[in-house]
């Protein structure tokens, strides 16, 4: 949010929306909407991610990151075979207890609140997917970087403190940086800073149908277009099912939308009223 609010001011728009949060220590790509984009942002966030992960061997902390206080710590000599032979079982459809040190909810209370105060308190585990998880490199004795790509909720810190109990010796996150998050990637990226010094940084914007790109595109004839503006579910002969980035005539963009039983229907449109 914070982000958010310095792009506020730069670009003089209140509808502002943020795709994603990142952990305060993490780096990356955090996905940014402005003006009617906002419209996108339930896509970006509910998209996989991708993160490049230090893992540190040998030490417990109640965040379950290296920024928490250290509980356990003790010598530690694992390979990066004996690593990689415990990680397919992290991977897939698989349940995580959400750390203390998070803003989920429970009754009404925020677990981090809960967690400052010293109390804990018993969290449901919650399905989540691990799509990949590999080892990237060890970076010394002890520690390695681990690539992963997950589905939204996943928290890699408690992945890397599960990793740690598994081998026996403990784990925590030691460094986060999210390279992907839904479709766009790190090399698309702009720095916070890059903007603020930018002369005309309105021209580093992404038209909103980037985050899209990977539904193909459905150019509509101006009878079907005006059926779009109006919110009308109509049919569309000969065209595959599946869902699509539909323009008009003038190659606007207009509408993310659903082609089911040769009726073609807006899943949420772009189009400037």
């Amino acid at each position: 949010m914070d982000v958010c609010a310095k792009l506020r001011g730069i670009f003089h728009e209140k509808r502002v929306g943020h795709g994603g949060t990142l952990d305060p220590m993490a780096t990356g790509v955090l996905p940014v909407f402005l003006g009617r984009a906002t419209r996108a942002v339930e896509f970006a966030a509910e998209g996989d991610k991708e993160y490049i992960a230090g893992l540190r061997l040998g030490v417990t902390t109640n965040t379950q990151d290296m920024t928490g206080e250290i509980l356990a710590e003790q010598p530690v000599n694992v390979t990066q075979t004996q690593l990689e032979e415990v990680l397919p079982a992290f991977q897939g459809d698989i349940l995580q207890i959400p750390p203390m040190y998070s803003a989920i909810k429970i009754q009404g209370k925020k677990l981090y609140e809960l967690a400052r105060k010293g109390r804990e308190v018993e969290r449901p585990p919650r399905p989540v997917t691990i799509h990949s998880l590999t080892v990237e490199q060890q970076t010394g004795l002890g520690e390695f970087v681990l690539r992963v790509h997950c589905s939204k909720g996943t928290y890699v810190r408690t992945l890397c403190h599960d990793i740690g109990q598994k081998l026996g010796c403990g784990g925590a996150m030691s460094s986060l940086r999210r390279v992907r998050a839904s479709s766009f990637s790190i090399g698309q990226a702009v720095s916070l800073e890059e903007i603020q010094r930018h002369e005309n940084p309105l021209s580093l914007l992404l038209p909103v149908d980037s985050l899209f790109a990977p539904s193909p595109a459905l150019t509509l004839e101006p009878s079907a277009e005006k059926k779009i503006r109006n919110g009308m579910t109509f049919s569309l002969p000969r065209t595959p099912e599946g869902i699509y980035r539909v323009y008009g005539q003038d190659q606007a963009f207009l509408a993310l939308c659903r082609m089911e039983q040769g009726k073609l229907k807006t899943i949420k449109s772009f189009f400037e009223v």
